[in-house]
């Protein structure tokens, strides 16, 4: 015989044996798992096959080798699989909560850029027409990146409170950008204000209101902020009495950040609602799962 030859039926007699490896180990895995009763369903079927076949041997064979690996070594086995599967959800769930995260810092990194450059132009202007009023909007500014930019990098121990401070010094600085013609009112209980609450969602729903709603209304308006628990749901409002709302048009890139970050929160526990009340204006509503902060 050639050496080629000799190599190949080496090659193959090594394929052979891996592939019987294979199957051994698949069998000894579902040993491993399998429940009593099923393995007894095999041992009767098999008895009877090779009884209809008149070699009885291999059924006999099967009956004891199955039995065998079952009670010595069925159990460590098993316990080895349910480890093993135990460790691969936890490794996508560690995956999945990565993900989710990455998410979450993509989406809360979409804030809105012109703010911060109209409120150094604001500035600017007024420290040559009105340099106290020009003092004020400073303060108000370092008071609002104070707040806003440890949130906008970690979604950890945000409450409501947190997110009234970093809102009212948004306001009083787009209250000096728009004189009268912004009027703020807040209706929320104090005991709210440790209620946890995702960090920016306020202020994006706050400056939506203003852009699409008061901006655009010559006079201006209210901007009403509101919370209040139902059963087990906070409810946080930001109402106004600008322009008004399309419900049928695109909701942009604020409203729809909003909701994807619900999502990756809460599921289907969360909700965003957007209401065009009787009397004109706009009403955007976030309903989150109500709880405490000791208990988030």
């Amino acid at each position: 015989m050639q050496a080629s030859q000799i190599n190949r039926v080496v090659d193959l007699m090594r394929e052979a044996f891996a592939e019987a490896s294979k199957l051994w180990w698949a069998f000894f895995d579902w040993l491993a798992v399998v429940e009593w009763r099923q393995l007894y369903l095999t041992w009767f079927l098999a008895i009877v096959f090779f009884v209809i076949v008149n070699t009885p041997e291999p059924a006999f064979w099967y009956v004891f080798i199955s039995f065998g690996v079952k009670v010595l070594a069925g159990g460590k086995r098993r316990a080895e699989l349910v480890a093993r599967d135990a460790t691969l959800k936890a490794d996508v769930a560690t995956l999945e909560r990565r993900l989710t995260e990455a998410q979450m810092a993509a989406l809360q990194a979409q804030v809105e850029p012109h703010f911060l450059f109209n409120t150094l132009a604001l500035i600017g202007r007024l420290i040559e027409t009105d340099p106290p009023e020009a003092a004020k909007v400073h303060a108000h500014l370092i008071a609002y990146l104070r707040s806003a930019l440890p949130q906008m990098r970690s979604s950890g121990g945000a409450t409501l409170g947190k997110q009234l401070d970093l809102s009212k010094a948004y306001l009083a600085i787009m209250q000096a950008r728009m004189k009268e013609r912004l009027t703020v009112r807040f209706e929320v209980p104090d005991f709210l204000g440790s209620a946890p609450f995702p960090p920016m969602m306020l202020q994006t729903l706050i400056e939506n209101a203003i852009k699409h709603g008061l901006e655009p209304k010559i006079e201006g308006g209210t901007i009403l902020v509101r919370a209040r628990v139902d059963g087990a749901t906070l409810i946080v409002d930001v109402c106004d009495d600008g322009v008004g709302i399309d419900l049928h048009a695109d909701e942009g890139v604020g409203l729809a950040n909003i909701r994807e970050r619900l999502q990756l929160l809460y599921g289907a526990q969360a909700e965003l609602v957007i209401e065009a009340p009787p009397g004109g204006g706009a009403c955007a509503s976030v309903r989150i799962p109500y709880k405490m902060m000791e208990d988030a």
